[in-house]
């Protein structure tokens, strides 16, 4: 019998499946349950389960983390339910002001976008900036300028952004402030992926702040703070993005299981709830390790959040459970 036969007979005779996961976030927030009607609690649920799906989808077919999680935030940009996209806050002068990042973990590429007023789909353009330019942010009317160039974006009116209750939502915080401070923040969406090859992916995509002024900029488009992939490890951030900028929190949690041998889950669980609330933020984070383990941890009372595991189960939750 020749080596070749011999090594035949010898092998498994399966292989075991490639594992892929995936876990989105549409921001974390404080709302009460009797404030969320079952109406729109239901098209919340069912919008992030569309989300899921387009992600999931891409994966299953043995496409990239990176396709996925931009695909997942596609979807969530065009929810009016989310303050990204369509849907997104207002800033103190009454229009939209959009901010999203994306990161490939295993060659660490990564592209983000702050300060757009035309782009439809800031998280593609942040992709766009990452594969088509030597950068990896772009603000303001540099990077209208360069979405100017790539034809594949797709632009719209800045008021094309606008919906009533986000409307609202400004009117109560300059209301209640005089117009001096932000208001609330929560809404962010985000997406983590792992894909058939081992790579993570991870991107995040954000209105900002209601009411902000000056061109104020959180953490969704800085790497590191909102936004983080390695070759273990991605994570998208959702809260108070100055301190998640302070504290570099999704970086930190990678780092926490790359150097120091943590848990995704303790690594996550405790920058989160012990670190960020210390320095007296608050929010919360979805996580990916590469065994496509899933982290959600956070401390505001509500976090809109998806997930599909590598055994295939999935679920959807609003709320703590």
């Amino acid at each position: 019998m020749n080596s070749h036969a011999q090594q035949s007979e010898s092998a498994p005779a399966t292989t075991p499946a490639a594992k892929i996961a995936l876990v989105i976030h549409g921001g974390a927030g404080y709302v009460p349950r009797a404030s969320l009607s079952a109406e729109d609690e239901q098209a919340a649920r069912a919008d992030l389960g569309r989300a899921l799906d387009a992600g999931h989808a891409i994966l299953a077919d043995g496409g990239t983390a990176l396709d996925a999680v931009e695909a997942a935030i596609l979807v969530l940009e065009d929810s009016p339910r989310f303050n990204a996209g369509k849907g997104a806050v207002f800033n103190a002068k009454g229009g939209h002001e959009l901010d999203a990042s994306i990161m490939e973990g295993h060659t660490r590429r990564a592209g983000a976008v702050a300060g757009v007023t035309t782009v439809r789909h800031p998280v593609s353009l942040a992709r766009s900036v990452m594969e088509h330019s030597e950068h990896v942010m772009l603000a303001g009317d540099g990077a209208e300028a360069f979405a100017d160039s790539r034809p594949e974006i797709e632009r719209v009116p800045n008021d094309w952004f606008d919906t009533e209750h986000r409307r609202r939502a400004l009117e109560k915080a300059q209301a209640a402030v005089g117009g001096d401070t932000p208001g609330q923040y929560f809404g962010t969406v985000g997406a983590v992926a792992l894909d058939r090859h081992g790579h993570i992916a991870a991107a995040t995509s954000t209105g900002g702040m209601t009411n902000k002024k000056w061109g104020r900029i959180g953490d969704a488009p800085i790497i590191g703070a909102g936004t983080w992939a390695d070759d273990n490890c991605g994570v998208s951030g959702t809260g108070w993005g100055e301190f998640y900028i302070r504290n570099a929190v999704a970086h930190d949690i990678c780092a926490r299981v790359a150097y120091r041998g943590d848990s995704l889950a303790e690594a996550a669980e405790e920058v989160v709830n012990r670190i960020v609330p210390a320095a007296g933020g608050d929010g919360g984070a979805i996580a990916l390790d590469g065994e496509g383990n899933i982290a959600m941890p956070f401390n505001t009372g509500t976090m809109y959040r998806a997930w599909i595991k590598p055994d295939g189960s999935r679920g959807i939750a609003i709320f703590e459970e």
